[in-house]
């Protein structure tokens, strides 16, 4: 009797932890206990919300749970950072993040980092483009290229302000020379709305924000901010190809996306979010509109929570140091112990 005993409990508790495991059996193991938000702290349009909206509509089936998309813009994304990080320690709010994160302590934005979160997966890297309006003089990056060199700090690139890629991006071109003139936005999309309206003569722009101008013919693409051509795109050159010396630099993901938590959330919660990611990864939209933007799949690259600490330490390193090298900082890296690459 107490052997059939002891086998009906061992079937209840394998049982249980199945269920557990299962992402659309959320619910069974208590959470989420309310509906989830997703903050993304830029306005909506921008790499960051796009990508943001189709993980949220793929995560909330794989958990069975309504995960309604808050987007709360501010100071180079540390307004919706810091929302995110005050919040119940439930589970009830995620962050998604772009790379701002990274660098709002040395750029005196924040004193908040990637290390006041738990990453629950590195999700995505947008590539980096150059546009420019359709009626725009400057039908070639060589021809862009060569007016910045001529005319420094009077040919205006939008940006999303302070520490953010398009910053990280600028001060790669000066390495080399080039010297835009940067006009701030509060999103991708409002320098995207100005490049067309004439407000200013380019902005480098996330791939998926501005491929479909891109394809109505609103906007013309010069250049892929990277080492290789993008492959929807053969003819269009990569900054590589121009800037010698510059693959390394170029070479890295400068738009990581990531989906956080608050440290403080319990770890069997955490653990669920990923289950709950691994089976969003594989939801068909999701892939698609990852492939047809051209996005590159961080979480296929970076799947353990140490292989994801160990990727933002070495982007910090690499991208906080370059942004001091050039005299854009307000900190040091080094008084936050981030090491020089």
């Amino acid at each position: 009797m107490k052997k059939i005993a002891a086998m009906l409990l061992a079937a209840c508790l394998l049982l249980t932890l199945a269920a557990c495991a299962l992402p659309g059996r959320a619910a069974e193991s208590g959470y989420p206990v309310k509906t989830v938000t997703m903050i993304v702290p830029y306005k909506a349009g921008g790499t960051t919300d796009l990508v943001g909206r189709k993980l949220a509509a793929a995560l909330g089936k794989a958990l069975d749970v309504d995960i309604v998309v808050d987007n709360q813009p501010g100071a180079s994304g540390s307004l919706g950072c810091r929302a995110a990080l005050d919040a119940p320690k439930d589970g009830s709010v995620l962050l998604f993040a772009a790379d701002s994160l990274g660098t709002q302590r040395v750029m005196g934005i924040s004193d908040m980092s990637y290390a006041d979160f738990s990453p629950i997966y590195a999700v995505a890297d947008d590539p980096k483009v150059i546009v420019v309006a359709k009626d725009s003089p400057y039908q070639t990056i060589g021809e862009l290229l060569d007016a910045i060199e001529a005319k420094p700090n009077g040919i205006q690139m939008a940006y999303t302000g302070p520490g953010g890629s398009g910053h990280v991006q600028a001060l790669i071109m000066n390495r080399y020379g080039y010297y835009p003139a940067l006009t701030a936005y509060s999103s991708g999309s409002d320098g995207i709305v100005a490049v067309m309206g004439g407000q200013v003569v380019f902005t480098n722009a996330n791939y998926s924000s501005v491929a479909s101008y891109i394809k109505a013919g609103e906007l013309k693409l010069l250049a892929v901010c990277a080492v290789e051509r993008m492959a929807e795109y053969p003819d269009v050159p990569a900054l590589g190809e121009l800037m010698e010396g510059g693959e390394e630099l170029l070479s890295i993901p400068y738009t990581p996306l990531s989906l956080l938590v608050a440290a403080e959330v319990p770890e069997d919660v955490q653990a669920l979010l990923r289950a709950g990611c691994e089976q969003a990864f594989r939801d068909p939209d999701f892939v698609s509109f990852l492939e047809s933007n051209n996005i590159d799949k961080l979480y296929e690259k970076y799947r353990s929570v140490e292989e994801i600490r160990a990727f933002y330490a070495d982007w910090e390193s690499t991208v906080c140091w370059l942004m001091d090298d050039a005299g854009a900082t307000v900190y040091s890296p080094e008084q936050f112990g981030i090491v020089r690459p």
